[in-house]
């Protein structure tokens, strides 16, 4: 994002100010007409009204300086993920809004205009306030929410899992490839090679990510056994502990003893907060489920991988090659740009330096294919 950044002057730092809440309040509308939950629903829509607002503080700012306005039209990440909110439901952007409100929820505490305003305590409530829904997000999106676990550990959040998944599958199978075309062997070869690949590394992918979700599910199913144990065999500990949870939630003493006694009361109950509270698992899901965390891991592994290999079904030698390079940096740029979703770089310098990364590793694979293929002469 780009709020309070010193190299930008102070018109480009109010239009980048005014871009970031228009963005902000057009993707909290949609959510607020996406969402089911009455409740959530107007949050966003609440959230919205104080980013409309926000925008009309820096909409003043360049008035006063004479400057044009500029179209009030949101960037096309905004547009992209509200897109996706559409198509898979409001909790698989919350994530990804998550970082970003994370990331920008400081960007007015030394800014000139805005320090003296609410403005800064509002977007740090944003920010708490998306950390608390991501955090709690419902069964949308849960199976996709297992997917790339390597990558998902480090961000908790599945959009990025799933760009991250097509880009492992196209880099690898890329660099197979390329690989194999420097070592001179036949359009055929190649092709076969590329497709074994695809397969290869999507089952392994996919194993990999049934064993991950598996074991993570017995690992929560074992931790709600022994908390189901102890709230039969030590109620009162277990008492204390709720009631400890709602007051680090806000509760004072009294209240939250109160809340705790009628929780512990009904066993089922107690067991379902104290998995959610506590342990931070969701009884109904135990992290989604395994085959369907393994298919989709597949799936996305092979939609990239298959870009390298495409051109070898109607092409040969040469041109084949260079469809299949150019199909590649087409695919590595687009990922690239992508990502720019969740870091809010630009999406050229993003895109680019995917290509360079990517190029680079399929050249190393090519040299070193020229050079096995030169020795045992193939």
């Amino acid at each position: 994002m780009t709020r309070g950044r010193p190299e930008l002057s102070d018109r480009e730092r109010h239009v980048a100010n005014w871009r970031d809440e228009i963005d902000s309040a057009a993707l909290y509308r949609a959510l607020g007409d996406l969402e089911s939950d009455p409740r959530l629903a107007d949050v966003y829509r609440r959230l919205a009204a104080t980013e409309e607002r926000h925008a009309g503080f820096w909409e003043g700012k360049l008035r006063a300086a004479g400057g044009r306005v500029p179209e009030r039209r949101p960037g096309w990440r905004t547009r992209l993920l509200i897109a996706v909110a559409r198509r898979f439901g409001t909790q698989l952007v919350l994530p990804t809004l998550n970082d970003l409100e994370r990331a920008d929820s400081r960007g007015y505490d030394e800014q000139p205009e805005s320090r003296a305003t609410a403005m800064p305590a509002e977007e740090r409530s944003h920010a708490r306030l998306l950390a608390s829904l991501s955090g709690g997000a419902g069964v949308e999106g849960a199976s996709l929410g297992r997917l790339e676990g390597r990558h998902r550990a480090a961000s908790g959040n599945a959009l990025r899992a799933a760009v991250l998944g097509a880009n492992d599958g196209l880099l690898s199978n890329f660099s197979l490839v390329m690989g194999v075309t420097g070592a001179q062997v036949s359009a055929d070869t190649i092709l076969v090679t590329g497709l074994a690949g695809l397969l290869a590394g999507a089952g392994s992918m996919a194993m990999g990510e049934w064993i991950s979700v598996q074991s993570a599910r017995e690992l929560a199913g074992h931790q709600l056994e022994i908390e189901a144990r102890e709230i039969e065999e030590i109620p009162d500990e277990e008492r204390e502990e709720l009631a400890l949870i709602y007051e680090a939630k806000g509760l004072d003493r009294e209240a939250a003893r109160a809340l705790a006694e009628r929780q512990i009361a009904d066993r089922s109950t107690a067991l379902d907060t104290l998995a959610r509270e506590e342990l931070g698992i969701d009884p109904d899901e135990l992290g989604g489920s395994a085959a369907v965390a393994a298919g989709t891991s597949f799936v996305l592994f092979s939609i990239g991988a298959i870009l390298p290999v495409l051109p070898y079904f109607f092409l040969n030698g040469t041109p084949a090659a260079i469809a299949s390079a150019g199909l590649s940096v087409a695919g590595l740029f687009s990922i690239g740009a992508l990502i720019t979703v969740f870091t809010g770089r630009g999406a050229l310098f993003s895109g680019g330096r995917q290509v360079v990364i990517g190029a680079a590793a399929a050249a190393l694979t090519y040299v070193v294919g020229r050079l096995i293929g030169g020795a045992v002469g193939v």
